[in-house]
């Protein structure tokens, strides 16, 4: 094929506005190190990609699944298992003490050491008038 035209590829692909995304995301691909399908033939990365696309050398499915991915904002994380879920509570308790218990002692000593950093503010500031 010496020249790619548009009407070569609507065959694979009827709708212009996705044939342009899916070519550009080939064109990316192929800049980024992919491997060619047909032969350069002195062309750019979107001729290139144009001319794969018209001769049904790439996957479209494929093409597709990595412009979507490409194009999310989102990436959704798989959640724990529930046997990594018991395993981080267990991990939770110390030494026989719970996890709660601890935490309420954390925050009375915090509490505690507030009341004397609010004793030490208030006689740091009658030494300074």
């Amino acid at each position: 094929m010496a020249r790619v035209t548009v009407e070569d590829c609507v065959i694979r692909i009827p709708n212009r506005f996705e044939l342009v995304m899916l070519a550009a995301q080939r064109a990316r691909e192929i800049t980024a190190g992919s491997q060619l399908t047909v032969e350069r033939d002195n062309d750019k990365n979107p001729v290139v990609a144009l001319r794969e696309i018209a001769d049904a050398t790439v996957s479209i499915d494929n093409l597709r699944q990595a412009l979507v991915t490409g194009l999310q904002k989102h990436v959704e994380t798989e959640e724990p298992e529930e046997d990594m879920m018991e395993l981080l509570a267990a991990e939770r308790d110390v030494a026989g003490v719970p996890y709660e218990a601890r935490a309420e002692e954390i925050e009375d000593e915090m509490q505690v050491e507030g009341a004397e950093g609010g004793q030490e503010s208030s006689s740091e500031a009658g030494e300074e008038e």
